[in-house]
């Protein structure tokens, strides 16, 4: 179904043993601020402040290695502590980091609040990852992966909108997949549906991920079945993912019905980098077997867990473990 290349040290290509993925996009530190009470304005609570790794882009990443797949993320930090961090992290993760470094701006950063019932409210602050360049892409790296992912971030501004548009570019001239997840359903609202649908069908993407409140407003539609139906007119070339949190998932697959996919978790604790956790499993097991029921069947448990604990990436226990094994 996929190439089997990979890029040399010098940047040529080689045949490899399994494919691999690309993620273009964002890196950012998540500032994890879990509140016992909801906030009070002009006052004070008490609660957990975490500095974590993430960025939507890089959590993907790291979720698709942690499941056996070989992953190469690009992406832009600062020239800075976290930058340093950003590096060491992806290093420890497996994910092997195509990073340009900033000197005009700062590593990433968001804050992440956390409410008692486990929802969750961002703030994201315009670091490096937002001035991603076309001209800094390391387009062999691009042109050697089987696919190419992107999310919605690095759409709502440009930079770093061309960057991840050429990806998509050199993806589909050298016969790779990609796959869009929207990100934000608020930013879509804020510049334009129309917009917004304009750019993303310019990527031609293979697969789309969006949660329910992104397919409601991408398509004006509020029932799920009619929601993956009006994408698959959107975008048809694409297997749409449907993720309905606490109702699992709802896969629509070019030629068939749509599929439910049963939730595996009804305990809350934090909803952040749930969807991240969802693709990230999701290209790892498509992208070696090619069955998208048989991925989102394999990526639910795996995010049913991920919200059960804070933060988008905390470190996978010995039962996640044995289940990340493809």
């Amino acid at each position: 179904m996929f190439r089997r290349y990979r890029y040399g040290m010098t940047g040529e290509v080689q045949a490899a043993d399994q494919p691999r993925l690309c993620v273009v996009g964002d890196y950012a530190w998540d500032v994890l601020i879990q509140a016992n009470s909801n906030l009070l304005q002009g006052g004070d609570s008490f609660g957990e402040v975490t500095l974590a790794p993430g960025g939507s882009a890089a959590n993907v990443a790291v979720w698709a290695r942690r499941c056996g797949f070989a992953v190469d993320f690009v992406g832009k930090i600062g020239r800075d502590r976290f930058g340093q961090l950003a590096r060491e992290d992806l290093d420890r993760e497996g994910v092997t980091a195509h990073l340009v470094a900033s000197d005009a701006h700062l590593t990433g950063s968001v804050a992440v609040f956390v409410d008692p019932n486990g929802e969750r409210s961002m703030v994201s602050g315009r670091g490096a990852d937002f001035f991603l360049l076309p001209s800094e892409l390391p387009t062999n790296v691009i042109a050697a992966s089987d696919h190419v992912h992107i999310n919605g971030w690095s759409l709502f501004t440009d930079p770093p909108r061309a960057a991840v548009t050429l990806a998509a570019e050199i993806a589909h001239e050298t016969g790779a997949t990609v796959s869009l997840d929207p990100s934000s359903f608020q930013i879509m609202d804020e510049i334009g549906i129309e917009t917004f649908i304009g750019w993303t069908r310019a990527l031609a993407p293979d697969l789309i991920l969006p949660n329910f409140e992104e397919g409601r407003v991408l398509t004006g539609l509020s029932e799920p079945k009619l929601i993956v139906n009006g994408l698959a007119e959107l975008y048809p070339d694409a297997v749409v993912i449907l993720k309905l949190d606490a109702d699992g998932a709802l896969v629509l697959h070019r030629g068939h019905e749509p599929v439910h996919i049963d939730p595996a978790t009804d305990k809350l604790v934090d909803a952040t980098g749930a969807g991240d956790s969802f693709a990230g499993a999701f290209l790892a097991h498509w992208l070696t077997h090619g069955d998208p029921v048989a991925a989102a069947r394999f990526a639910t448990p795996v995010a049913a867990w991920v919200v059960e604990h804070l933060g988008a990436r905390p470190l996978p226990d010995g039962a996640l473990k044995k289940r990340l094994r493809l």
